[in-house]
């Protein structure tokens, strides 16, 4: 394993696999636009907002399912790995991939629920969205708990997302073909801390 240093800040994605496979439990490590990245431990209420989504998901498209938690191989961006708070794909999709990190073709939307940490902005709002447009998932949904939205990023060409629409909460969000679901937010009022 190379030794991460001043001279050397970055590691290499066979060190970074190396450390992933070997770190503690309830310690998630990402590789994020050539970074290594702690993937903050989710609160309950962001696993209530996966939740609501996972049921909505499964109730308007029974032949997919949001995969929760979900490893992804983004090697578009800068050799990435991320996990992803869902990954909308079709049943039994990531089953022949034994491995961590599968590629992320077949994957029709990424989700992803800011936390409430520093690193939030880049990771989320820039990095990740990056990184999806990159690997050409079609639909990235950031569900924003900072400023009570929902950003729908979608038609992924050249490495980028060419379409981003805002919603607040409460209103009802139409996500795009391929995904095809319309999301009823009012649910998500429940969710925001006081």
């Amino acid at each position: 394993m190379t030794r991460i240093s001043a001279e050397n800040p970055e590691m290499s994605v066979e060190d970074f696999e190396e450390l992933a496979r070997t770190a503690p439990e309830g310690v998630k490590l990402e590789y994020i636009a050539g970074k290594l990245r702690v993937k903050p431990v989710p609160d309950q209420l962001h696993r209530a907002m996966v939740m609501w989504l996972l049921t909505q998901c499964m109730q308007q498209r029974p032949d997919l399912l949001l995969y929760p938690e979900q490893d992804l191989r983004l090697e578009g961006y800068r050799r990435g790995r991320a996990i992803a708070d869902g990954a909308l794909a079709p049943i039994d999709h990531f089953v022949a991939h034994e491995a961590m990190w599968p590629n992320p073709e077949g994957v029709l939307m990424t989700v992803e629920v800011t936390s409430h940490d520093g690193d939030t902005h880049n990771r989320d709002r820039i990095e990740k969205r990056d990184g999806y447009a990159a690997a050409g998932i079609p639909v990235y949904l950031l569900i924003d708990r900072d400023t009570n939205s929902l950003l729908v990023h979608s038609e992924p060409r050249n490495g980028t997302y060419h379409l981003a629409r805002t919603y607040s909460y409460g209103e009802t969000v139409r996500l795009p073909s391929p995904v095809d679901i319309t999301l009823e937010t009012e649910r998500l009022k429940d969710y925001t801390q006081a």
